[in-house]
Parts: C-alpha cells; structure tokens; sequence
C-alpha cells in the first residue's frame, strides 16, 4: 500500500497523532533545550568520557624497559634458533621458509605480509612468547651472540626495511632515521584499517631494542606521532602512539621529550593521559607525584602519613640515588609492606614509586592502585 492510498486512520498510526497548536510551543521548546544540552556537552571539558590507562599495557611495557625483572632462564637446551633462522641455515616454522626468500621475494607482496600471521616471531624475536608458538624466545646468551653476527644484524636490517616498506615508510640511513615512502597515501590509508598491524609495530619496536638498535625507535615513533596527532593521516593509530609505542622506549629523556611533542599536538588537550601532569605556577599540579617519569597521580596522603613522613622523607633504591617525595615514601611502604626495607630493597632496575607499584601488581594484589597506570 503506498503513501497516498493509505487509509486516514494508517497515515495517523505511521505518523502520529495530528499536531495541534497548543502542542507547537512545547515540542519547540523542547528542541531548544536539547539543542542548548548538546552544546553544552560539547564544549565543556567535563562532557567527554574519561578515559583509563590500560594498567596491564603499563605493566608489560614496564617489564620490558627494565630488561624483565623477573625473568627466569629456560630449562630448555639453548639452540639460538632465532640466530641460526637469521643465518640462513633453518626456516621459519611451521611454512618452512628461509630469511633469504622472504627478504627477497616478499618486498612488495603486501597481501601476502598482510594475510601471513606466522613470520613476525622469526623476524622480530623478543624474551616473550607470541602467537607463533614454534616460534622460540630469544635468551640473553642468544642476544650477545646476534649482536657480534654481522651476517645477523644485516638481514635483521633488511627485515626491519621490508616491514617500514609494508608500512609505507622508507630506513633513510644506517642511523634510523625515517620518512614517508612514495606511495605513503596507500599504505598510510591501509595501516589506519588495519588495526591489528599496530601489534605488529609494537613487536617490532621492543625487538628493535633487544637486538641492539634502540636508537631507531624515537624517529619511527615519532613520524608515527606526526601522522597520528598533527596531519591525520593516521588517526586510528593515536591511542596504540601514545599507550604502547612510545613507551617501547627505554630512555627516559627519550620517551618524555616524545610525550611533550604529543601533548602540545593532542586534541582536545584536557584529555591527554600520558606522561606527568603539567606543571603549575608555583608548583606542581595538586595530588601529582611531580615532573618524574612515572606521572601516577596518588591520592592524597592521610594526617596518619603526613606525620610518618615528617620522619622518613626519601626512599632510596639499593645504589641508584633516587629521591621520592615523603607522600611517595608512604605509598610505596604500604605497596611493598614490610616498612622501608621493601623499598630499599628494589634493584637498581625496579627503583621508586613505579617499581613499587609493579611490583605489587606483579604480584596479583587488589587494591586501589590497579586502577592507576605507571608511565
């Protein structure tokens, strides 16, 4: 039945009852309102959602800047799988294929880097299992070996240009430095798409820096930013820059100088998370831990605490110089227990508030800090 041989009585059950003018002033009065609500809520900082910290991205990333605390050495008998995999004398499993075809033959076959989920492994080996599970952890003696490899580390090179290739990004030179490639507007528009390259990324970078070219993550990190945060190219990718790449690197300088270049780019400014909370005249940001790298914003301390704290005022880790604030100091002995020797006892790797924190995190307890994401 169409529109006009529909009945009276169907047209008014299609469309509603007739308006009538008494109802006119209140269906536009509550359209003003709604429309003076929305705008409200667009404009005030308030209006959007807050957004969390993913406490176990923090914490796998903080275990891998600080060469994995706890890392235990394999039972296992050490084969250097990966080294003999990057010298050409065994495959990859389970495909069978040997660095030296994919190095040669898979430039450019984007569909087949793209479809083909078991070669990132053996291309980029961490102290950590993956997905592939044929494919072995790299161990601490295997990483010394591969770094005195020249054969090694040059196709670890050339596997690491294939991926920035994959990607639509050029290796300008032997100090890491990068570019768009020629046919960036492709790749670029296919990386935003395709969301689950972005773990692949992060695997690359931590892999970077096991293997002895740390310095090749800031210039990739940050043309990652640039895409993301100022020309938009990439705009899918801003919160995997900022949770996860950026803070595949170890440097701390490195890393914060990387987090001041995205915090005067990020858009709306008042929801950017990361790094510390910036400073105030006259002082920091009231209830923050100060400038450091670790940017947890702890509660604020009880009178119980302030009084402990006018005793104990630092908490040094075992020969590192540390200083923390006393606020810190209470945190990080309830976190640990046991008074301040739990801290003291930290190595140099796991030092403050932020070795505290993961540590107590490491350990499974729940309680009001797991909410809270070290930086």
């Amino acid at each position: 039945m169409t529109a006009a041989s529909a009945t009276p009585s169907a047209r008014r059950r299609a469309t509603g009852p007739p308006e009538t003018p008494r109802m006119r002033p209140c269906r536009e009065k509550w359209m003003m309102t709604a429309l003076d609500l929305k705008s409200k809520l667009t404009d005030s900082p308030e209006s959007v959602p807050k957004m969390k910290r993913s406490f176990y991205a923090a914490r796998d990333l903080y275990k891998y800047r600080h060469s994995y605390p706890n890392y235990r050495k394999s039972r296992q008998p050490n084969e250097y799988r990966n080294l003999r995999f990057y010298l050409n004398k065994i495959p990859l499993v389970p495909d069978g294929i040997y660095i030296e075809e994919i190095l040669t033959k898979w430039r450019g076959d984007y569909d087949k880097l793209e479809h083909n989920h078991t070669y990132i492994q053996w291309l980029f080996p961490l102290r950590e299992q993956g997905l592939n599970f044929y494919a072995h952890e790299l161990t601490q003696d295997e990483i010394k070996e591969f770094q005195s490899t020249r054969e090694a580390k040059r196709r670890f090179l050339a596997a690491y240009s294939l991926m920035l290739d994959f990607y639509g990004i050029k290796l300008l030179d032997k100090s890491g430095n990068v570019a768009p490639a020629p046919n960036w507007q492709e790749r670029f528009q296919h990386l935003n798409e395709s969301q689950h390259n972005y773990l692949r990324i992060t695997r690359i970078l931590k892999s970077l820096g096991e293997l002895g070219y740390e310095a090749f993550k800031a210039p990739l990190v940050h043309l990652f930013l640039e895409e993301s945060l100022c020309r938009n190219t990439l705009p899918n990718m801003q919160h995997s820059v900022l949770e996860y790449f950026v803070y595949t690197i170890r440097l701390p300088a490195t890393r914060r100088c990387l987090l001041r270049y995205a915090r005067q780019h990020y858009r709306p400014a008042h929801a950017f998370l990361w790094g510390p909370p910036p400073k105030r005249r006259g002082g920091c940001v009231a209830g923050s831990v100060g400038a450091g790298s670790s940017g947890i914003r702890a509660p604020a301390p009880t009178p119980e605490q302030q009084r402990r704290g006018e005793e104990i005022s630092t908490c040094p880790s075992a020969g590192s110089g540390i200083i923390v604030s006393s606020h810190d100091a209470m945190t990080c002995q309830e976190l640990v227990g046991g008074g301040l020797k739990g801290c003291t006892g930290l190595t140099s790797n796991m030092a403050g508030l932020e070795g505290a924190l993961m540590m107590a995190g490491a350990r499974g307890e729940r309680n009001e800090y797991n909410d809270i994401v070290p930086l």
